[in-house]
């Protein structure tokens, strides 16, 4: 038993070392030389604050932004609560949400509210068809980016609050579309707190609505 009992802890241990210290520090050290941004979270630093991540999306109301995709992490773009709806796409509470009044705990608005909600708060007709990515929350509930056409919609109404041509808001859209990973994966797509502290810089508002 003992000739079986030492090699086998030396085993375990060796392959402890190995891939509990070594293989994870050498992975450390060249995300660190090679990728440094992306190695300390692709965190975004405007006059010495970091004013968030570029992988991680967060909320933003007033007018004079951008706003996210839907979120259901936690009370909205919780990092400690990542998360989505886990509801099937034909499940009643996902389209017509649920409604028990404004004291109720456990209302929950449907793509249908959320499709209302961003129709009124950009000035779209009502028969408008929205991208998916405007009445729907994602897996995550953190998406840093939101589609093209999202944007587009939002661009008049950013435009009117800030005091700039509309023309001009689009062209920051079209200067902060990424494309296609790799050419191939996903839809081009914008950062959306890359495009607020963009605007912020270009356009500045002396009084917050």
């Amino acid at each position: 038993m003992r000739t079986q009992l030492r090699p086998a802890l030396v085993s375990v241990l060796a392959w402890t070392i190995l891939l509990g210290f070594v293989f994870p520090g050498l992975v450390t050290l060249v995300a660190n030389i090679l990728f440094p941004f992306q190695a300390h979270g692709s965190l975004i630093v405007r006059n010495g604050r970091v004013v968030g991540s570029e992988l991680i999306g967060q909320s933003f109301t007033l007018p004079i932004y951008f706003h996210p995709r839907p979120s259901a992490a936690g009370n909205g773009y919780d990092p400690t609560s990542s998360g989505g709806t886990n509801l099937a796409p034909t499940t009643d509470k996902l389209i017509n949400g649920v409604h028990h009044g404004s004291k109720a705990t456990d209302n929950f608005d449907g793509m249908k509210d959320l499709a209302t909600a961003y129709r009124q708060e950009n000035n779209l007709p009502s028969t408008m068809p929205l991208p998916t990515d405007a009445v729907t929350r994602s897996g995550s509930g953190l998406d840093p980016d939101i589609s093209v056409e999202n944007a587009l919609l939002q661009a008049g109404r950013v435009a009117k609050a800030r005091g700039v041509e509309v023309s001009r808001v689009r062209q920051l859209i079209h200067d902060y579309t990424q494309p296609r990973q790799f050419g191939i994966l996903g839809e081009p797509r914008v950062n959306v707190l890359r495009l607020n502290l963009a605007l912020d810089r270009l356009y500045p508002v002396t009084k917050r609505q």
